[in-house]
């Protein structure tokens, strides 16, 4: 990618560098899986604690991540335990929020688990309402954990994948299944939902913004001179997708106001992918421009302007392409 001005004096030319944005105000033209249940059977129970006790003694094995939990044995007897590594995962729940007690595992003074997360807003063990300190780690369950898969928090949603305990939350961050938060610059909107419900929000909960149609359109942001923390925000559709195209001006550095300008796609990171905007400022025999892969909406705005991953200038710039007070931005939008 590269950033280009060209005018009367020497032409400068830099290499983009990653950013990140957010939002201002004005001007405007992501669940778990369901908790299971705990304890089951007597018999699970058993045959669970027969794998934590071997586990222990550092003898498990696994056979298959999505079939049946293998033979475990120890010597000089072994103890054959038979359950589908679901009913195993179960034993994992919080009791809280169910979702997985996952290494380190901590357990009250009676040996009830309850997740990291949880165990931060509690006093005192939600199931006996023992104390929870002194701190106790079960290294027989980490161990036990550490031989099983355990689904995505978004399996509810649609995603399939089981993961090890230590690259479930790597995925989570970025699993395509889960839910969207409002694209809308700014943090007045908490509405989330699935991607395909991301367009009927936004037309029924933020009808001011407009949407224009073409690959090559001009995004008008008028009075740009207003004070504080400003957005102006326009949908650009073209290739069957829709784009949210966002200008903020904020305060990043003390005394010094910038604008930012960047292109979300109203879709996944891989969709992204397939497409590339430029943004071009032009006027007073000056052009500056910016080219790159959007964003999805998944990332948000807040990350772009964070690492300057988008069409950046002070207000000095702003007024060389001004006119009026109102700033025109050719927007392009083209498949790779």
């Amino acid at each position: 990618m590269t950033l280009q001005f060209t005018g009367n004096g020497p032409q400068l030319e830099a290499m983009s560098r990653p950013s990140s944005a957010g939002a201002g105000g004005g001007g405007l033209g992501a669940g778990k899986t369901g908790g299971g249940k705990h304890g089951g059977a007597a018999a699970q129970a058993a045959a669970a604690a027969a794998v934590a006790a071997a586990a222990a003694a550092g003898v498990s094995s696994v056979v298959g991540v999505s079939s049946v939990v293998g033979s475990v044995s120890a010597a000089p007897s072994s103890v054959a335990v038979s359950l589908q590594s679901p009913e195993l995962t179960a034993l994992f729940e919080c009791p809280v929020c169910f979702d997985y007690v996952l290494p380190p595992i901590l357990q009250c003074q009676a040996g009830h688990l309850v997740c990291n997360q949880c165990r931060q807003k509690l006093s005192c063990c939600p199931t006996c309402r023992g104390p929870l300190t002194p701190s106790i780690r079960n290294l027989a369950m980490e161990k036990v954990a550490s031989t099983l898969p355990f689904p995505c928090k978004y399996s509810a949603a649609g995603c399939l994948l089981s993961l090890h305990h230590s690259e479930k939350p790597d995925h989570e961050e970025v699993c395509e299944f889960r839910p969207y938060t409002c694209p809308c610059p700014g943090a007045t909107c908490k509405w989330h939902g699935s991607l395909e419900a991301v367009m009927p929000h936004l037309m029924h909960a933020h009808k001011s913004i407009t949407t224009l149609q073409g690959e090559d359109i001009v995004f008008l942001a008028t009075d740009i001179n207003l004070p504080g923390a400003v957005d102006w925000v326009m949908m650009q559709s073209c290739f069957s997708h829709h784009f949210m195209l966002v200008l903020e001006k904020q305060e990043k550095y003390e005394g010094h106001q910038q604008f930012f300008a960047v292109v979300l796609l109203i879709g996944t990171r891989k969709q992204a992918e397939n497409f590339a905007y430029r943004l071009e400022l032009n006027g007073n025999r000056r052009r500056l421009t910016w080219e790159a892969t959007p964003r999805s909406i998944h990332d948000g705005v807040a990350a772009a302007i964070m690492n300057s991953d988008c069409l950046v200038f002070d207000t000095s710039i702003a007024h060389l392409f001004a006119d009026n007070g109102n700033l025109g931005i050719n927007v392009t939008i083209s498949m790779c």
